[in-house]
């Protein structure tokens, strides 16, 4: 849902607004609402998350974040899963995480909520290649498919359980097939 204001709100200005729930994202010099997640999308992207920070995190090659706040370009986007190269990771004077990302994930994850706009999301994930990510997925629990889109080269749809889904260069020992993501929603 898009939310229109009177007058136009510059990048600065959103990142000045508190933050909601569910998250607004600012594309172009409009906010736009997240739909809420629900059962389906909030089960996959809690088990996917932990899945792949299980594999990289503990090697120290990457980590993915929930509902990261990432800003870059002329946008300021929260996708469901973003997972960051170790070295892209923004670390404050402590060595702590930072609260700011302003920076394309590495990897982006989007899961299709019923009520969000597929071509909306894609936008998301077309921009954050345009952008320096390297892979996204787009996951439609509904249909129990994947889109994996690459920054080189054209999409590709995955359905059959048995498919491998591709992970980045990065991510080679992250394994993962269609029927393993949608058994998430079983256990």
């Amino acid at each position: 849902m898009v939310i229109t204001s009177s007058k136009p709100i510059s990048l600065k200005e959103f990142l000045a607004l508190p933050e909601t729930k569910p998250a607004k994202e600012y594309m172009s010099g409009k906010i736009i609402q997240k739909p809420m997640p629900k059962g389906k999308h909030s089960t996959i992207q809690t088990e996917l998350s932990t899945a792949i920070n299980l594999c990289l995190k503990s090697e120290k090659i990457a980590r993915a974040f929930s509902e990261l706040r990432c800003t870059f370009g002329d946008r300021s986007i929260v996708p469901d899963i973003t997972i960051l190269t170790w070295n892209n990771i923004s670390r404050d004077d402590n060595g702590e995480i930072s609260d700011s990302f302003y920076l394309a994930p590495d990897w982006v994850i989007e899961i299709l909520s019923p009520e969000q706009s597929q071509t909306k999301v894609i936008k998301n994930i077309l921009y954050c290649l345009e952008n320096g990510t390297e892979m996204g997925w787009l996951i439609d629990p509904s249909d129990k498919s994947v889109l994996v889109y690459f920054s080189q080269q054209k999409p590709m749809f995955f359905d059959k359980e048995s498919d491998h889904l591709p992970v980045p260069d990065f991510a080679n020992s992250f394994q993962l097939t269609v029927g393993e993501l949608f058994a998430f929603l079983l256990e």
